[in-house]
């Protein structure tokens, strides 16, 4: 069955395949009625505004519709109703199902229990494929992906867009700069994993040491709901911010990636500049999701 659960269940052809197929689709070069009488399920028990649209949008272009549920409380997990039961009974009324979850694996559970393919739209400090392939495609828009040097910046211990992100470009040789705050660096286990592969991770404590070397500086946020209680999380808010001022210099093809939402980690005058991506690379969220709901489901 056609799950995405993890980026590290494609091979570097299939992620070609899928952002090949995602600019066929930018080009209006696609079949509106390709899922025509297919419904996809919709399970968020996490806040969500792009991956949650963007994947309704998706489907709609596509013929399809949607059902859903965007909270726990809306569903009859609040009466104790388990996951795996929830799965059972959700993959009865729908052709695939997108999983939202703050649990890390809860997708990875959904799909053994699920008889229909699911997408995993992120699980806790694990992984967010969807996000990681629509920025994979933002980043082949403005260069060739084959041995990129990108700075990852921020939340790197929870920040499940980096972690997919960081073992989906080591398939392309990329070499990878890391800057977080002390307590947020990349976790061990998905370093010395990287490193096996053969992939270059070179860690900084200043952006502004690296930045004119780079050629995608990628921005997370300090993630609020991640942490234990109120005051670690405010030991380490506001640790950095991206400015004008600190973009001089950088390269001509340099680009900024967020995957969205920002807190003050982005100047908003950064916005105006040529080298900020981040909403277009939101927007690139419809043609990429359009293809993996083809081929989860076609």
């Amino acid at each position: 069955m056609n799950h995405i659960i993890s980026i590290r269940d494609l091979e570097r052809p299939e992620i070609d395949c899928l952002l090949d197929k995602a600019a066929l689709i930018q080009a209006n070069q696609y079949n509106e009625s390709a899922l025509k009488g297919r419904i996809l399920a919709l399970l968020f028990f996490e806040p969500s505004t792009r991956t949650r649209m963007s994947f309704d949008a998706a489907m709609a272009r596509l013929g399809g519709t949607s059902i859903g549920v965007d909270n726990v409380e809306a569903s009859s997990m609040a009466k104790g109703e388990t996951l795996a039961d929830t799965i059972r009974v959700v993959s009865g009324y729908a052709d695939a199902i997108v999983l939202r979850h703050p649990k890390e694996g809860a997708a990875r559970l959904a799909s053994e229990f699920s008889s229909v393919p699911v997408i995993n739209a992120g699980d806790g400090a694990g992984q967010h494929p969807s996000q990681t392939l629509l920025d994979l495609y933002t980043i082949r828009q403005s260069m060739p992906l084959e041995r990129i040097k990108i700075g990852l910046l921020g939340d790197l211990r929870y920040g499940r867009t980096a972690h997919s992100l960081a073992h989906a470009l080591s398939q392309y040789g990329a070499t990878l700069h890391t800057i977080s705050p002390k307590g947020l660096e990349l976790p061990s286990a998905i370093a010395e994993e990287l490193a096996e592969n053969g992939t270059e991770i070179i860690e900084h404590d200043d952006v502004s040491r690296v930045i004119t070397g780079l050629d995608v500086l990628y921005v997370t946020r300090i993630q609020r709901e991640r942490f234990p209680d109120s005051a670690s999380y405010f030991k380490v808010a506001s640790s950095y911010r991206i400015t004008p001022d600190l973009l001089s210099g950088v390269k001509e093809h340099f680009i900024v990636l967020h995957p969205l939402p920002r807190l003050d980690e982005i100047d908003p005058r950064v916005d105006q500049l040529p080298h900020a991506r981040y909403f277009e690379q939101s927007r690139n969220g419809i043609p990429v999701r359009m293809a993996m709901l083809q081929k989860v489901m076609s």
